[in-house]
C-alpha cells in the first residue's frame, strides 16, 4: 500500500521500519522535533534519520495544523495513514483523508491506558498484561474500532524497561500484520468505552513518593520508574534522594510514613502505609539509592545512621 508515517521515538521507528520491510510505499514521514523533555529523551532512535536513509521525505511539525502538510497529504495519493507515538490530536482532515483512513499502534491494551506513559502507568496499577493494540484512528483520541490486538504478561519482578523492550517488538509483527487485514478485509472490533481509561502525560512530581501508600505499592512503584525513566524519589536532609531498588520488608514496622527506621538484611527499612501508626504492616525496605549528584549506593551505605525521614518536599522535615 501507499502509506504516511506519523510517529516520533523508538515506537516511531519500529514503526517505520516494519512499513519498509513489509515493502509498503512510504510516500511521506512526519515526526516531531527532537524535545528536552525527560520522558522524550529516552528510546529515542530518530524517525527521521530512518526515513533520510532511505530517502523518504520528511516533515517536522509539533502540530499537524498548516497548509503544506495537508496538501502534501492530499497529493501523495495514501492508501493508509499509519501513526505510532504521535503526541498530538490529528485532525479528521487528516485521518480521514486516504483511502482506508488511519491506523494507530498504541502500547496499551486498549481501551485501557489511552493517552501517555502506559506501561509505566499500567505497572504502577499492578496489570497483570499490557501489550500492544493496532487500531483505526477517530474523532476521539485512542478510542477507535480495533485491528488487532496482543497482550504479555507483567511477571513478579519486571521493570517497565523489560515491559517496554518486550512490547516494543511487538510492533514489527502488528504493523505487518494489521495492513495486511485493512487490505484483505477484516472485521473491526469496536472498544468498549464503559472499561476505557486515559492518563497524562508524565511530570516530575508523578514520581514523588506519597510514604502513606501500601508498601507493595510502593516497591512497584520503584520497578514502574526503572532505568532509563526518572527514578521514583523523595526528599533527604533537603535533597532529592532516588529509590532504584527496593522490595517489601520481612517485618512489620510501625510510626510514622517516611521514618528512616532499621536495618533489614542489606537493606533499610522506611516506614510506610495508610495503617503504619499500628505496627502491624511491613515497611518499604529500600536496597538501592540514587544521590543528587547521581552516585549510586547501597542503602546501607547511604543511610549510615537510623532516624529522620524521607519527605516529599525538600523544605520539610530533614
Amino acid at each position: 500500500m501507499r502509506v504516511a508515517m506519523f510517529g516520533y521515538q523508538t515506537w516511531g521507528h519500529r514503526t517505520l521500519q516494519a512499513l519498509i520491510d513489509a515493502g509498503h510505499e512510504v510516500a511521506l514521514v512526519v515526526t516531531h522535533p527532537k524535545s528536552d523533555h525527560a520522558y522524550e529523551r529516552i528510546w529515542a532512535d530518530s524517525v527521521a534519520d530512518l526515513a533520510a536513509e532511505h530517502d523518504i521525505r520528511v516533515l517536522l511539525r509539533t502540530r499537524p495544523d498548516d497548509a503544506e502538510l495537508l496538501a502534501e497529504l492530499k497529493a501523495a495519493d495514501l492508501d493508509l495513514i499509519v501513526a505510532n507515538n504521535w503526541r498530538t490530536w490529528l485532525p479528521p482532515e487528516i485521518f480521514e483523508l486516504p483511502r482506508h483512513g488511519t491506523l494507530n499502534i498504541h502500547d496499551s491494551l486498549l481501551p485501557a491506558y489511552a493517552g501517555f506513559s502506559p506501561l509505566i502507568w499500567a505497572m504502577i496499577n499492578g496489570e497483570p498484561e499490557v501489550g500492544v493494540t493496532a487500531h483505526m484512528m477517530d474523532g476521539e483520541l485512542d478510542a477507535g474500532d480495533i485491528v488487532l490486538q496482543r497482550a504479555i504478561p507483567v511477571g513478579p519482578a519486571d521493570t517497565t524497561t523489560d515491559l517496554f523492550h518486550r512490547t516494543v517488538d511487538l510492533i514489527a509483527p502488528i504493523t505487518a500484520e494489521a495492513l495486511s487485514m485493512i487490505e484483505t478485509g477484516y472485521t473491526p472490533v469496536p472498544q468498549d468505552r464503559s472499561k476505557a481509561s486515559f492518563f497524562h502525560k508524565r511530570a516530575k512530581r508523578d514520581s514523588l513518593i506519597d510514604w502513606t501508600l501500601p508498601p507493595a505499592d510502593l516497591e512497584r512503584f520503584v520497578r514502574a520508574l526503572s532505568d532509563p525513566y526518572p527514578n521514583a524519589f523523595a526528599y533527604h536532609r533537603g535533597e532529592e534522594l532516588r529509590i532504584l531498588k527496593a522490595s517489601v520488608s520481612r517485618g512489620h514496622y510501625g510510626g510514622t510514613p517516611g521514618r528512616i527506621f532499621i536495618r533489614e538484611g542489606d537493606g533499610v527499612v522506611i516506614v510506610a502505609g495508610p495503617d503504619a501508626r499500628r505496627g502491624q504492616s511491613p515497611g518499604l525496605l529500600v536496597e538501592r539509592v540514587r544521590t543528587a549528584d547521581g552516585t549510586e549506593l547501597p542503602a546501607h551505605e547511604y543511610f549510615k545512621t537510623m532516624g529522620g525521614y524521607l519527605c516529599s518536599d525538600a523544605k520539610r522535615l530533614r
